[in-house]
């Protein structure tokens, strides 16, 4: 029983390490990657809607 809980201290400890090495971006760079985030999916959904209604239409003209 002593292996376990002295496994899980270690594996406790790695984690404190390894988050000391992360590296945060900063404000303005977490808001430029939201931006074109937000951007891309705006135009991927237009793009995407547009593909619908005429893949629509042409299924409709198709069926008549």
């Amino acid at each position: 029983m002593q292996g376990l809980f002295s496994r899980i201290s270690d594996f406790f400890k790695d984690v404190k390490a390894e988050l000391k090495k992360v590296s945060y971006p900063t404000k303005s760079e977490t808001i430029g990657s939201t931006t074109v985030v937000l951007v891309l999916v705006f135009i991927i959904g237009a793009f995407l809607s547009v593909l619908d209604v005429m893949l629509v239409k042409l299924v409709k003209l198709i069926i008549q």
